[in-house]
């Protein structure tokens, strides 16, 4: 009978986060996978947990998901903890779930700490949409296309930066999304927790001259709804209510429906839709 591969999310700061239910999982599989052994072992010393552990990280993640996936047809069953917080969330652990679903493996999740939701429920931004962007990547085309996209978004977005790239991050976010409110979040759940309510151009003032210190979480607006049906409205604007509803019908969307959806979406009544179309059919 295979093993199973357990998801143990670890404080993210504060100890007393620490779940009974994940100390107890910890202490009775057989191995632990840890991103950073050296840095778990001080978690596990705290909790008197003493089983065994090997290094899961970004850079072996495929090749010792390999092994772990033996371990578990095996029959052995194996934890995954990361540094802090909940696994597979901007971490390799995805890989290793993924592998586990392709082998008939179950894996299940021991909930706990995750320093986007923390940050969300603490930023006093919008909380019932909302989207997780993680670590912007370092290749710049890439970083172009998800900034472009993120331009358009309605949701409440969510990142994650590093201290020293956080000065150029917030530059390029101010120049992409202009100024929108936002929530910096730092130190999430320890002594010195720091939240600080502001906007993208007042955050780049700020870090003009204090050194950014500690992991960051940034939790940014959306762009507004009604500024996305005005924007939307305009690019209706440049073609034609005709050119308009061959798009719609095109698609197999019925005449009376079609003109339904061009008038919403151009903000005119449908007796202005149907005038149009009567006008040029006469002409």
């Amino acid at each position: 009978m295979a093993g199973k591969l357990f998801l143990c999310a670890t404080p993210i700061g504060n100890l007393g986060d620490m779940t009974p239910r994940v100390v107890e999982t910890l202490q009775a599989v057989d191995l632990i996978a840890a991103e950073d052994t050296r840095n778990s072992i001080k978690l596990l010393n705290h909790f008197g947990i003493h089983t065994s552990m090997t290094s899961y990280h970004e850079y072996n993640k495929v090749e010792k998901a390999k092994y772990l996936i033996e371990q578990m047809h095996e029959g052995r069953d194996i934890a995954l903890i990361t540094d802090a917080g909940t696994p597979a969330i901007s971490d390799p652990g995805e890989v290793l779930v993924q592998m586990c679903h392709e082998e008939g493996i179950t894996a299940t999740s021991l909930p706990g700490a995750a320093a986007c939701i923390t940050a969300l429920t603490l930023s006093g931004l919008p909380t019932r949409r909302f989207c997780f962007e993680g670590f912007l990547p370092a290749d710049k085309k890439e970083k172009r296309d998800i900034l472009e996209d993120l331009k358009k978004e309605s949701r409440t977005i969510i990142l994650y930066e590093a201290p020293h790239h956080l000065k150029r991050t917030l530059g390029e976010l101010y120049e992409a999304l202009g100024n929108r409110k936002m929530t910096l979040c730092r130190e999430l759940t320890k002594r010195f927790e720091e939240v600080l309510p502001t906007t993208l151009y007042d955050a780049c003032v700020i870090f003009e001259d204090r050194e950014p210190k500690g992991e960051y979480v940034l939790v940014i607006e959306g762009k507004s709804f009604e500024t996305f049906k005005q924007e939307r409205k305009q690019e209706w604007q440049a073609v034609s209510i005709e050119e308009h509803m061959e798009i719609y019908e095109s698609q197999g969307v019925g005449h009376k429906d079609a003109m339904k959806r061009v008038a919403k979406d151009r903000g005119i009544s449908k007796s202005e839709v149907y005038k149009s179309l009567i006008k040029n059919e006469n002409l």
